[in-house]
């Protein structure tokens, strides 16, 4: 339940709107654009990985992971498969919507990054939590995915392939 409302609160409270993008090819760079912002949760925790993985207490760097490494680097790796995901929905998502929808893809971008932040901080803390970070990112995938099926199938089925 809070996804959509976090969504639809930042559609209509955040002043911004999404450049003109007449063209497909536009609207894909535009989601390349904004997915690159998507990667932060990613880079900042490989740095973290990194780090703790130096300062870890572990005498052999190749042996058996300490927690809280693996922590990181399961956290890491479920990012990574999540992102590819999301990216491939909000590109093929960012052709169907209309113009005046386009400001949706900065805010799946921003909800994406901020849901994998509390994913790994809920995952750091207790293992138990992790399940209200990880809804945030894959039920608006799930969502997507059901309305670029729908897309696909209902409203152009004769441009599915071409």
């Amino acid at each position: 339940l809070l996804c959509p409302c976090l969504i639809y609160g930042a559609y209509v409270f955040l002043p911004f709107d999404a450049p003109l993008l007449p063209t497909i090819s536009a609207r894909l760079v535009y989601t390349l654009r904004c997915a690159a912002f998507a990667t932060f949760p990613i880079v900042l925790g490989m740095i973290v990985t990194g780090i703790s993985r130096l300062c870890s207490s572990a005498l052999e760097p190749f042996g058996e992971l300490q927690q809280e490494v693996e922590i990181h680097r399961t956290c890491v790796s479920q990012s990574i498969h999540l992102f590819i995901l999301y990216f491939f929905n909000m590109a093929v998502l960012a052709t169907y919507l209309p113009q005046e929808l386009l400001k949706l893809i900065p805010l799946l971008t921003g909800l994406f990054a901020i849901s994998r932040l509390t994913f790994w901080l809920s995952y750091a803390i207790s293992r138990s939590f992790r399940a209200f970070g990880f809804s945030m990112t894959f039920l608006p995938l799930l969502a997507m995915l059901l309305w670029n099926l729908y897309g696909m199938f209902v409203l152009e089925p004769e441009g599915l392939l071409s």
